[in-house]
């Protein structure tokens, strides 16, 4: 459960969406093709870790693209600070 400071940084997340037209931040998400999107948060230190994983090198550069168009302008919301590119070594799924 979000509370305190992370809740009112997600709440200002949603809110700048909002106010630059998108309505809900997961039909922005449906135009990307990924295996795997996991956002991560860190209550106790307000800071949050999204994880996605791409099928290809196409899928990859699409998804940079609309991830950057959803990043939100204000200070007070929060940014992207780092976009890092990994490839699988193991997958384990059970």
């Amino acid at each position: 459960m979000l509370t305190g400071q992370l809740k009112t940084k997600v709440d200002a997340i949603s809110d700048a969406f909002w106010s630059g037209g998108i309505a809900n931040p997961l039909e922005v998400m449906e135009q990307i093709t990924y295996l795997l999107f996991v956002m991560l948060i860190d209550p106790d230190n307000g800071r949050s870790l999204a994880i996605a994983l791409f099928e290809t090198e196409e899928d990859l550069r699409k998804g940079d693209e609309v991830l950057n168009s959803m990043s939100p302008s204000r200070d007070d919301t929060g940014r992207r600070t780092s976009v890092e590119t990994y490839e699988v070594a193991v997958d384990v799924r059970i």
